[in-house]
C-alpha cells in the first residue's frame, strides 16, 4: 500500500515527470495530451477540472472537440510484467507522451488454485469424509486459458481500452516474440537433437541415477533404496519437469518435507537443476490469445520481434526497461525520442478482493467468515483518499490507499485513520499506483 503527502491537484502536477496529461472534452471524447504546465493553466483558471488522479486526466468545461495528431499505443507483453508507451508523431519522429509498466498478478492466482488444491486433496485422504475427486467434467471452449495466463490478456486489454478512452489512438504496435526452449537450455543443441529431448535413450529413473551419481543427493549415502524427490516441491509450485528431480534416500526425503533445497541447505544441488521456463511458457501460451483481442479493436496492429526491438533500443542508447523495451517495438520503434526526464507509471493488479468467504485454518477447517459487505462507511479497500491527520506523529494531509476494516478505523500505509478524515479522491479500480524511476537515472543495460 502506497501513499504520499499532497494537498491540491496543481501541487501533484508539480511532482509529475514529464508524463504528458490526457485531455476531455466537455463531452469526454479524447484530445490529444498537453503539458503538466499547460494542465496546471487550465486547472488554476476553472477552465478545466480533474476527472480522474491515476492516470492523471482532465476534463475541459467549455471546449468540444479538437485537432488530433496521430498516435500510437505500443505493448511488450512480459510474464510478470508489461510495458505500455504512447507514441505521437511529429516531424517525422515519434514522441514518447505517456508510458507505464503493468505488473500482473498471474502468480498470485496461481498461487491460490494450488492452496486449493492441496486443501481439497488433504480432505479426501482423510478418514472423516471422502469426497470423490472429479476431473474431466467440466467442458471448456477450445482456445481456453488458464486463470493465472488469462489475468495476464484481461489486464493488458483493460488498460488499452481505458487509454483508447482518454487519449486519441490511432494505431498499436506489440511485439510477438517466441522462446525457443530448447534452444535456451543448450544453445548448442541441432539438427535431430531437436526431435529427441532430454530423455532420449532413458528412463526417468535411469537418467537420474547417472547425472546424480547413484547416491543421495543430500547426505551421499549409497546402496540403499532411492527415491525420486522434487527440488522445489509440487506444494510450493514446483513441477515434474525432469530438471526438477533429484535422488533421495527415505530419511532425507522426509526431513526435507515441503522445503526446497535451499531453505534444506543444499544450494549446490538447486543449482544444478536448470532454470525454470515458467515465464517463457506464460509468453508462449498468451501470446496469440492477446494478438487476437488487440485484433477485434480494428485498429491498425503493428507486429514486431524481439530482436527489432533490441536493435532499436541499442541503437538510440537507452537502457533496458519494460516501458522503454514498449517504445522501441516494431519498424516505428526506430524513430523513437524519449525525453530523459521522463518516468513511467507503475501499475501493479491488486484485484478486487476475495470471493472467498469462510477462512480455513492450514488443515482446511472452518476458522473465520468475511463480511458479505465489501464497503464499510461508504469506503472499500482500494479506494485513493485524502486524509486529514489534525493532530499526532502523523499530523497533516496524506494522499494514498486505504484498507477498510468493519470498524470505524481503517489502515493506511503505517498508520490508523478514521472515516471522517478522508476524503475520496479515486475510487477503487483493482490496481495500485506509483511513480517510476526517470530515464536518466537507469543504468545502460544490454
Amino acid at each position: 500500500m502506497q501513499a504520499e503527502l499532497g494537498v491540491t491537484p496543481l501541487k501533484f502536477l508539480e511532482r509529475t515527470i514529464m508524463q504528458r496529461v490526457f485531455v476531455l472534452d466537455k463531452n469526454k471524447q479524447p484530445l490529444m495530451p498537453c503539458h503538466p504546465a499547460r494542465a496546471r493553466f487550465f486547472l488554476s483558471t476553472g477552465k478545466a477540472a480533474v476527472f480522474r488522479r491515476y492516470p492523471f486526466t482532465i476534463i475541459l468545461q467549455e471546449r468540444a472537440g479538437g485537432d488530433t495528431q496521430v498516435m500510437a499505443l505500443k505493448l511488450d507483453p512480459g510474464a510478470t510484467t508489461t510495458g505500455l508507451a504512447l507514441a505521437a508523431e511529429r516531424l517525422r519522429e515519434k514522441y514518447i507522451v505517456w508510458a507505464a509498466e503493468l505488473t500482473h498478478r498471474g502468480t498470485v492466482i496461481r498461487d491460490a488454485l494450488l492452496a486449493r488444491r492441496v486443501l481439497r486433496r488433504t480432505r479426501r485422504h482423510r478418514k472423516t469424509r471422502y469426497r470423490q475427486p472429479r476431473f474431466s467434467n467440466r467442458r471448456q471452449a477450445k482456445g481456453t486459458l488458464r486463470p493465472s495466463l488469462q489475468s495476464r490478456v484481461a489486464n493488458t486489454m483493460t488498460w488499452v481500452t481505458r487509454l483508447c478512452r482518454i487519449a486519441p489512438i490511432t494505431a498499436m504496435s506489440v511485439e510477438l516474440v517466441k522462446f525457443d526452449t530448447h534452444r535456451m537450455q543448450k544453445p548448442e543443441i541441432t539438427g535431430v537433437e531437436y526431435r529427441q529431448g532430454t530423455l532420449f535413450g532413458y528412463e526417468v529413473r535411469e537418467y537420474l541415477l547417472e547425472k546424480w551419481g547413484r547416491t543421495c543427493v543430500y547426505c551421499g549415502i549409497k546402496d540403499v533404496p532411492l527415491q525420486v524427490e522434487h527440488i522445489v516441491p509440487k506444494s510450493r509450485g514446483g513441477t515434474n519437469r525432469i530438471s526438477n528431480l533429484t535422488l533421495a534416500c527415505e530419511l532425507c526425503n522426509q526431513t526435507k518435507g515441503n522445503r526446497t533445497a535451499i531453505e534444506f541447505g543444499y544450494p549446490d544441488v538447486q543449482s544444478k537443476a536448470q532454470q525454470s521456463l515458467k515465464d517463457v511458457a506464460v509468453v508462449n501460451t498468451t501470446r496469440w490469445a492477446l494478438w487476437r483481442c488487440l485484433q477485434a479493436t480494428g485498429l491498425p496492429l503493428e507486429v514486431g520481434v524481439g530482436a527489432r526491438t533490441k536493435y532499436n533500443r541499442r541503437r538510440k542508447g537507452y537502457p533496458k526497461a519494460h516501458w522503454i523495451d514498449a517504445a522501441c517495438v516494431g519498424q516505428s520503434g526506430e524513430s523513437v525520442v524519449i525525453a530523459s526526464n521522463h518516468g513511467p507509471l507503475l501499475i501493479k493488479a491488486t484485484g478486487h478482493g476475495r470471493r472467498q468467504r469462510c477462512r480455513t485454518d492450514k488443515y482446511g477447517f472452518p476458522k473465520a467468515h468475511a463480511p458479505r459487505e465489501k464497503t464499510y462507511a461508504g469506503f472499500q479497500t482500494g479506494d485513493i483518499v485524502k486524509a486529514t491527520v489534525p493532530t499526532g506523529k502523523f499530523a497533516g494531509i496524506w494522499i494514498g490507499r486505504i484498507a477498510i476494516r468493519h470498524r470505524l478505523w481503517f489502515r493506511m500505509l503505517h498508520f490508523d485513520v478514521h472515516p471522517k478524515r478522508l476524503t475520496i479522491i479515486q475510487r477503487a479500480d483493482g490496481y495500485e499506483y506509483t511513480q517510476g524511476k526517470i530515464l536518466s537515472t537507469l543504468s545502460n543495460q544490454p
